[in-house]
């Protein structure tokens, strides 16, 4: 009986043992490998810098408080762009916490006769989306304008060139990326 249980067992710690080297350190270490050679800004965060110091990533949403900035989507990530606390809220339809949540974001938002598009006053899955709908961006274009004393239509025309296209012109929706036009909204300004 033990000989069959040694017989049985070698084996399968073989195996075990070879697919936790090969799937847990050499298969991650290639595909780490290879994604710091083709794509070594999007392998490392995809980090905007400024100066030498990492003011963001265009890939993780950051809260912009200003009325001089584009915001982004609320976050219910932690206390809010918390990116180690990354998670959806997890509230239902029904849910009176989500209604209450999103009223509050409805009444911050400025009244301009204009329907709130939904992605200002709901969260993303991850909490950290770092993109808004072109809808999202040019309902916020007058209040941007107004603060930095712009032509509401030099900030549109900013918002509309900001938007990426869908890959192949079919795969996920048109988004502006808040970070990326804020920090054009700043080139603006700079001069």
């Amino acid at each position: 009986m033990s000989n069959d249980l040694t017989t049985s067992l070698r084996p399968a710690l073989v195996m075990t043992g070879l697919f936790a080297l090969t799937l847990g350190i050499a298969y991650p270490l290639a595909i780490t490998g290879v994604a710091q050679v083709a794509f070594p800004h999007q392998a490392n965060g995809s980090l905007v810098e400024r100066g030498g110091k990492a003011i963001g990533s265009t890939l993780i949403g950051q809260n912009f408080a200003s009325d001089r900035y584009f915001h982004p989507r609320p976050s219910a990530a932690g206390k809010g762009y918390d990116a180690t606390a990354s998670s959806g809220s997890n509230l239902g339809p029904t849910s009176q916490a989500l209604a209450d949540r999103v009223k509050g974001d409805v009444a911050r938002l400025p009244v301009t006769g204009k329907p709130i598009p939904p992605d200002l006053v709901t969260t993303s899955a991850s909490g950290l989306d770092p993109d808004i709908s072109p809808e999202a961006a040019l309902y916020q274009a007058d209040r941007v304008a107004t603060a930095r004393h712009l032509d509401p239509a030099q900030v549109k025309a900013l918002v509309r060139r900001s938007v990426d296209t869908p890959i192949l012109a079919f795969l996920g929706d048109p988004h502006v990326n808040v970070l990326a036009l804020n920090r054009a909204l700043d080139a603006i300004a700079a001069r």
